[in-house]
Formats: C-alpha cells, sequence, structure tokens
C-alpha cells in the first residue's frame, strides 16, 4: 500500500485529508501534527509521497522539505499552505518541492495532484539507480563498508555501525564538505547538541584509525561541517 506522510498542525483538516485519503486513495496515512514529528517519524518508516504544511510550529514545512530532501532526494513532496504569494511558491520549488497547493482546497483535487505525482515518482523509480558504493580506496587504506572494517597492510580494524556510516557519507564526498547537520540526521536522526558531542567522539575515533597514513586527514570546515582530504 502507497504510504503517504502528511504533516497538518490543524487537527480537524489532517483528520479530514487523512480520513479521505485511505478512503478514496486507498493510501495508508501517517498524520504528524507538528514538524518535529514529522521528521521523526520519515526516519523511522519510508514514504511513497509528503504532504506539508508550511505554517507548523516547532518546525515549518519549508525547512522540514529542505530536510527530508537531504534524507531522500527523490521522494514527492506537496507543500499546502494558506499562502497564495508567489514568493513561498518560489521557495517551495526552490526546496525542491514537486507541487503547491494553496488553502483552502478541495480534497478532490488534493488527490488529483497526489496522484499525478505518484505515476511520475513511478516512471522515474523504472530507471535502473546507480547502486551506492560500498567500497573505498582511501590513500593506504581499504575501506569495506558492508562488513565494516577498514584494512592497511595486512592489518584490520573492525567499525561500529556508526562509524561506517559516517565514514561511508565522508568518503562519498572525498575532498568535499560533508555538512554537519546532514551527517546528523542522516545517522542519528536529530542534529540536536547531544547528538551533536556524540558524533565528535566519532570522528575522533575514525581519525585515529586513519593516522598511519600522512595523507589522509579528517578536518573541521569551520562553520559547514567536515572533509575527508586525501591528498595522494
Amino acid at each position: 500500500m502507497t504510504k503517504i506522510l502528511l504533516a497538518e498542525d490543524d487537527p480537524n483538516l489532517g483528520d479530514i485529508l487523512k480520513e479521505y485519503l485511505e478512503l478514496k486513495g486507498k493510501f495508508d496515512v501517517t498524520l504528524c501534527v507538528d514538524g518535529d514529528d514529522a521528521l521523526r517519524a520519515f526516519n523511522r518508516e519510508s514514504f511513497d509521497l509528503c504532504i506539508l504544511d508550511v505554517m507548523m510550529p516547532k518546525k515549518d514545512g519549508f525547512t522540514l522539505g529542505k530536510e527530508i530532501r537531504k534524507l531522500n532526494d527523490g521522494v514527492p513532496i506537496i507543500f499546502a499552505t494558506a499562502k497564495g504569494m508567489m514568493e513561498d511558491k518560489s521557495i517551495a520549488f526552490g526546496l525542491g518541492g514537486d507541487d503547491y497547493i494553496t488553502k483552502p482546497f478541495r480534497v478532490e483535487e488534493l488527490l488529483l495532484r497526489i496522484n499525478a505525482l505518484l505515476k511520475r515518482a513511478s516512471s522515474k523509480d523504472s530507471v535502473t539507480k546507480e547502486p551506492v558504493p560500498t567500497n573505498f580506496k582511501i590513500g593506504s587504506y581499504a575501506f569495506d563498508f558492508t562488513s565494516q572494517i577498514i584494512t592497511r597492510n595486512g592489518e584490520q580494524q573492525k567499525l561500529s555501525t556508526k562509524e561506517a556510516e559516517l565514514l561511508q557519507m565522508l568518503c562519498l564526498r572525498k575532498n568535499d564538505v560533508l555538512t554537519r547537520e546532514e551527517a546528523l540526521i542522516k545517522i542519528w536522526h536529530d542534529d540536536n547538541y547531544f547528538n551533536g558531542r556524540s558524533m565528535d567522539v566519532f570522528l575522533s575515533k575514525l581519525r585515529k584509525y586513519l593516522k598511519a597514513d600522512p595523507n589522509v586527514e579528517i578536518v573541521n570546515v569551520h562553520g559547514k561541517g567536515y572533509k575527508l582530504i586525501v591528498s595522494q
């Protein structure tokens, strides 16, 4: 069954939309009443489409959409708002939104938009996607993400799951910046202070594992994040 994430802080409208989409669209709808709750739900489950109210407490729909895009660049997103200003539409599409609907709207129109986006997404999914690499060369090290092992000169270092996930993200952006926020949301599912301190500990461990090769370095990029630099 197609799964939809619905983020709507108006409880009456949220219940109406959820009931209609489940009844008429035959969708499995998860209703969240604020942006933080919706982001947690997105990290827990896989969704086929998101409907995000722009004006929400704790985390507005545009911010939520931006964070969802960092986690999944393909899931269709519909922004819903009482605003009809052109600049809001520009923001919505600039953040990677696929559609924009202005309140008040007819639920029948929303269903038509959902079906159109799902059909478009289905046609994209039919194209074979390039798999994410799992084996990397980091200077004189070999990193196997699947087995979570770093190897150098026959010596192996077993990584924890979070260490392996963090190193993979750094490798995928080798010599480029991995933002702190992206890593926290992807691996820890929340970019709060305590998770940030935890990630700092894991980065220190990775630096220790890679210190034998002077051509490999994980550096802090002030105000942005981190960069895995491999000079040779």
